[in-house]
């Protein structure tokens, strides 16, 4: 093994351990934080950065074409998923009255849904 291959294992390896920590540090964000805007905000971007780091540094230790090819499509789903679902679980929140309206510097959603009505 040249010593390029071990610096980049080295980089993957150390992307991975970051990603795996930013991942962590979402959940503890989850579990601490009091509301569940906030709670939505801990469980996707911690958790999005989280994952790209993880599937950078997967990327460095597998370097095939077929694996990046992989690892670029769950990249893609992840990117497109995860900000709709927290969309929709705030949007939700906020429908049932699980949101302090106190709390909210800027409530837009609710003349949308008064002049729905």
């Amino acid at each position: 093994m040249t010593t390029w291959l071990t610096v980049v294992d080295t980089a993957g390896a150390v992307a991975i351990l970051l990603g795996a920590a930013t991942c962590l540090l979402g959940t503890f964000g989850m579990l601490r934080l009091p509301d569940v805007l906030s709670r939505s905000h801990a469980a996707t971007k911690p958790q999005t950065l989280g994952i790209l780091l993880v599937l950078i540094g997967v990327a460095m230790r597998l370097r095939s074409g077929m694996d990046l090819a992989t690892l670029a499509l769950i990249l893609f789903f992840q990117m497109m998923t995860g900000p709709v679902a927290a969309h929709l679980v705030a949007r939700s929140a906020y429908r049932t009255g699980q949101v302090d309206h106190g709390d909210l510097l800027f409530d837009d959603l609710d003349t949308q849904l008064t002049e729905e009505r």
